[in-house]
């Protein structure tokens, strides 16, 4: 078997920034920046999403917008009238 061919493999600190949760996994990311959590320093990778903040597993939905997209663009270009010919 080669040597020196598989990534390193080592605790993570993951932070879901959305929902303030931190996560230490084991994975072979390489981040450059480290930062310490429980007493121990980690390599650290933030998140914008994770399963502590996504609609699908927290069971919550964010309501971004009431109006639909026809609704919304004849807001937008509904004063405009169609020109002669």
């Amino acid at each position: 078997m080669r040597s020196d061919i598989h990534p390193k493999y080592q605790e993570v600190l993951f932070h879901d920034t959305n929902a303030d949760q931190y996560f230490v996994i084991r994975s072979t990311a390489t981040p450059s920046a480290t930062r310490e959590h429980d007493g121990k320093e980690y390599p650290y990778i933030p998140l914008d999403i994770s399963s502590a903040s996504h609609p699908f597993y927290t069971g919550e939905q964010r309501q971004t917008s009431n109006e639909g997209r026809v609704a919304t663009f004849n807001k937008r270009f509904g004063g405009f009238s169609r020109g002669k010919k």
